[in-house]
């Protein structure tokens, strides 16, 4: 029995835009009180378009798999398009997680808002997908399925 599909597999195995971008236009950290899973997304910015962007993660293959798909899911998108994407998004796009592996992609999702929260600091910016957001927020917060 498969616990994982191609897709999440392949971007576990395969990884794309690993790293940290050096002098990031925004930069997030986050991690999970819940499974000790942290993720880092640093992303370039010009002209209100995510050029690059890169993580790095420490956590399981779902916390990697979700945060190389969330990359390549916001690079050439506008802030206002990355900042749109869901965590159910991503999972589509994965092609599914199991059901305690979700909040991994909320770990992404997030990620990505904590750079362009960043961002949006530095360069004094304000965005719609930003309103209410804090970085700090801890992701128990939200609706998670605890894990058994």
């Amino acid at each position: 029995m498969a616990l994982y599909n191609d897709t999440v597999m392949d971007h576990f195995m395969n990884p794309r835009n690993v790293g940290e971008i050096e002098n990031p236009d925004g930069s997030g950290t986050y991690g999970s009180p819940v499974c000790g899973d942290m993720m880092m997304i640093t992303i370039k910015v010009e002209d209100e378009v995510i050029v690059d962007a890169k993580f790095k993660t420490f956590g399981c293959g779902s916390a990697i798999a979700s945060s190389s798909m969330a990359t390549t899911m916001i690079i050439g998108k506008t802030i206002d398009e990355a900042l749109a994407i869901t965590n159910k998004q991503i999972i589509d796009e994965l092609g599914g997680l199991p059901p305690v592996k979700v909040h991994c992609s909320v770990l992404a999702d997030h990620a990505i808002k904590c750079a362009i929260y960043d961002y949006a600091q530095k360069n004094g910016k304000t965005y719609a997908g930003l309103e209410g957001f804090d970085p700090n927020a801890d992701e128990d917060d939200h609706d998670i399925p605890e894990e058994e």
